[in-house]
């Protein structure tokens, strides 16, 4: 029968709950929820998701859980289901002592987005304590000359309960003397009063023993009993009065222990022992007993223990007076306790996000409550952090706070922050409270390799070994992690005819540059290219920069002889004539150096002669003239060897061997015939001329065509006319040949040699002739007729 009327209040109270979370969503009210205290632990109390109208996967991916200050887990919140559970058994009288009702209020916090909802949890009282007297015995002397109708105040019982489930009455064991009438203090407490029925007789009953029962209101009701010993006194016909019936007292809460509080006072008008009082506490609760005392001679009062103003604020205090007969007084003391800022404020935090990567748009870093238990301006606080951080605070609701970020980070200029958040009252003296928070920031690929410079000159000589570092290159990034590790690498060439990827190569971990081959200053003296440097983030970042590579020339190439041929079949032979003065320029020795600067720097010198002392070289130009007159005991054929040496170092050299023949006399196509008639001896140097000048056109003619058959073989790589050698030409070199000593005319050629051949061979002489030969004297044509001859004009 108890079981059906208890699951009826339930089913009453559901449906009262029902009803009532209704309105209490329609007026934005707290979400309440009601449970018995000493149910067992995970029974069910709601579904969240239900009542907050959100699905369990919802509930789940906001992030909500259970915030409160009491920091006590005794709710459970389950993600899979939404179902809110008791995780532990509730004591009431622990959680919330005498207050009724008893609401523990705590918040439910969502954190994507940030939202709260309030929440209380009702914990009703069940019937678990009986009632108690401290005292099991209580003692009592009544006067025999008392009246009917006297009322003798008892200790009254302490219940731990509330509700109906707290004290409601006491019965005393049936007698014909007494009875009991129970009275309200007006604060919710009863207490028992001992009347007297008829006139007592101490000669016939001195003494009586009665038990004194307590009932609660639960169901079934809990009682408790005390032993009231009565004893029959002699008259003693004045009570003590206290002078005051009501004292008021304010106590600070910060106030020492043993420092008085009151003091109270009362008379009596009898002498002796009946008039010597004593003061006690009447009917005072455990927490008063362990936190006053009083003086029983004395009826001063003092602390014996810490006030707590957050604790309880009022103590209602009721102060026996009895005299030496037995007859007693009361008086009421309320003692009110006033807040001072004692409490520093609290942080709570709720959640922290770190790390936060750089450049994200706004970002609630922390969720955090601030909590200060005392009162009124005491209470009050003001939260902060440092002016100089990229942070703001944002409040919320039930002092919610939210830490965001004002504007996006950035890594590569802070990695971390420490943000003090500093809390404090508005009380005197002010309290403060500081709570440090780090926040990491993550990196984002941001930043691109920056080269150490926007362009590089590397100086490499020719002849190098292959393989071997040339230079380097070096970009660094601001990033972090694999974002800020470099690959380095070659970029396609703009030029279409620069071989790049066989002339060098990139170490793509550290940008040394490597040469692939030997390179040759006479076949490349310089070229570029640009490097890319890129960091592995994702998306990958990059930049790049040009390089350029300088070949230095070294003195790898001898002097090449262009004029005489040296690989001719036929030697080449100038005639000098026996009547040439001193100065005469038999010829000119020409010779080019594939090497550039003081590497090409020619001179000459006279190495050999068949007689030494008849010629001489000109060191600059090579010119071969006579050093004196010539006789007749000079040999008719004259060998000369010039050697033709640079200015390298070492230096290098080629030697030029030249064949002089010593005639009488010589003609000039352009030169008249003598009027007088040629003798035999005449007809002779006719024949030897005109033979001369056969075999000079044959050899010509020779030279002419093995030309024509090499350009022939390069027809497809070079137009006809022009030099060109694919492996890297030499820039066209003109070869001045000045009109210095008896020659009328400058003279310039066209020279190309092969950049790869290992001999150096000529590949093509072409005269340059400004002006057509003028008409001249004969001993202008007689001087230039050799150097015609052997040229072939």
């Amino acid at each position: 029968m108890e079981a059906r009327v208890e699951r009826a209040v339930q089913k009453r109270q559901v449906l009262f709950l029902c009803v009532f979370l209704g309105m209490s969503w329609a007026g934005a009210e707290p979400l309440r929820y009601f449970v018995a205290e000493e149910t067992e632990r995970g029974t069910f109390l709601t579904n969240l998701a239900k009542d907050l109208g959100l699905g369990v996967g919802e509930l789940r991916a906001r992030g909500t859980r259970i915030v409160s200050d009491q920091n006590m887990q005794i709710l459970l919140l389950s993600s899979l289901t939404g179902d809110l559970l008791l995780n532990e058994k509730l004591d009431r009288e622990e959680l919330c002592g005498p207050r009724e009702p008893c609401v523990l209020p705590f918040q439910l916090l969502l954190e994507k987005p940030f939202q709260i909802f309030r929440a209380e949890l009702w914990v009703r009282d069940i019937n678990d304590h009986a009632p108690v007297f401290l005292d099991r015995e209580i003692s009592l002397k009544i006067l025999e000359s008392t009246t009917p109708g006297a009322a003798f105040l008892l200790e009254s019982a302490q219940d731990s309960d509330v509700g109906t489930n707290s004290l409601s009455n006491y019965t005393i064991s049936p007698n014909a003397y007494f009875h009991i009438n129970v009275h309200d203090s007006g604060e919710g407490n009863i207490y028992p009063e001992l009347v007297l029925n008829q006139v007592l007789d101490r000669e016939e009953i001195p003494e009586f023993s009665l038990t004194l029962t307590a009932l609660d209101g639960g169901s079934p009701p809990r009682s408790g009993t005390a032993l009231v010993r009565i004893l029959v006194l002699d008259v003693n016909d004045n009570a003590p009065d206290f002078v005051r019936s009501l004292y008021k007292v304010q106590v600070p809460e910060n106030s020492p222990v043993g420092s008085m509080v009151v003091s109270v006072s009362a008379r009596d008008l009898d002498t002796g022992s009946n008039g010597e009082i004593a003061y006690a506490f009447s009917y005072a609760t455990e927490r008063i007993l362990k936190t006053f005392q009083i003086n029983p001679t004395s009826g001063s009062l003092h602390l014996k223990a810490q006030l707590d103003y957050e604790a309880i604020q009022t103590y209602t205090l009721t102060i026996q007076a009895k005299d030496g007969g037995g007859l007693s007084g009361k008086c009421t003391v309320v003692v009110d306790v006033t807040d001072i800022n004692d409490n520093r404020p609290e942080l709570l935090l709720s959640s922290l996000t770190s790390p936060i990567a750089e450049n994200s748009p706004e970002t609630v870093v922390a969720v955090f409550r601030i909590r200060d238990r005392d009162s009124g301006n005491n209470g009050k606080t003001v939260c902060s952090i440092q002016d100089d951080l990229p942070f703001i605070l944002k409040p919320s609701v039930e002092n919610f706070y939210t830490l965001v970020t004002e504007k996006p980070l950035d890594r590569e200029r802070n990695t971390e922050y420490n943000i003090t958040i500093t809390v404090t009252d508005l009380g005197t003296p002010r309290l403060k409270t500081e709570h440090n928070i780090t926040v990491l920031v993550s990196d984002v690929n941001d930043n691109a390799p920056a080269f150490t410079q926007t362009s590089y000159t590397l100086f490499v000589r020719e002849n190098n070994s292959p393989a071997l570092p040339i230079g380097s290159v070096s970009a660094t990034d601001r990033d972090s992690g694999t974002n800020a590790q470099v690959i380095y690498s070659l970029l396609p060439s703009q030029d279409p005819h620069l071989p790049l990827a066989s002339l060098v190569s990139i170490n793509a971990d550290n940008g040394h540059l490597f040469a692939l081959r030997s390179l040759d200053y006479e076949a490349l003296q310089a070229f570029e290219f640009r490097v890319g440097a890129t960091d592995r983030g994702s998306p990958a970042l990059s930049s790049e920069a040009l390089v350029r590579v300088l070949v230095l020339d070294a003195n790898d190439n001898s002097p090449f002889v262009l004029y005489p041929l040296q690989n001719s079949s036929a030697p080449c032979t100038e005639p000098l004539p026996r009547a040439a003065e001193p100065g005469y320029l038999v010829t000119k020795v020409v010779a080019v150096d594939g090497d550039s600067g003081q590497n090409a720097w020619l001179s000459y010198q006279l190495l050999k002669a068949t007689e030494p002392g008849l010629f001489g070289v000109w060191a600059h130009n090579g010119e071969v003239r006579t050093a004196r007159l010539l006789s007749e005991r000079d040999a008719a054929k004259q060998r000369l060897v010039v050697l033709v040496k640079d200015n390298g170092e070492p230096p290098r050299s080629a030697t030029a061997t030249l064949h002089v023949l010593l005639v009488d006399g010589f003609s000039q196509p352009y030169l008249r015939l003598p009027e007088a008639a040629p003798d035999q001896a005449n007809s002779l140097t006719v024949y030897l001329l005109v033979a001369l000048a056969s075999v000079s056109s044959l050899f010509l003619l020779s030279v002419l065509l093995f030309v024509a058959v090499r350009l022939c073989r390069r027809s497809r790589a070079a137009p006809v006319g022009r030099c060109s050698v694919p492996e890297g030409p030499f820039p066209r070199h003109l070869v001045d040949l000045s009109g210095t000593g008896t020659l009328s005319q400058s003279y310039q050629y066209e020279v190309c040699l092969t950049g790869g051949s290992g001999t150096n061979e000529f590949k093509f002489l072409k005269p340059i002739i400004p002006n057509l030969l003028p008409q001249s004297t004969g001993r202008e044509v007689e001087e230039n007729r050799p150097f015609q001859n052997n040229l072939g004009f």
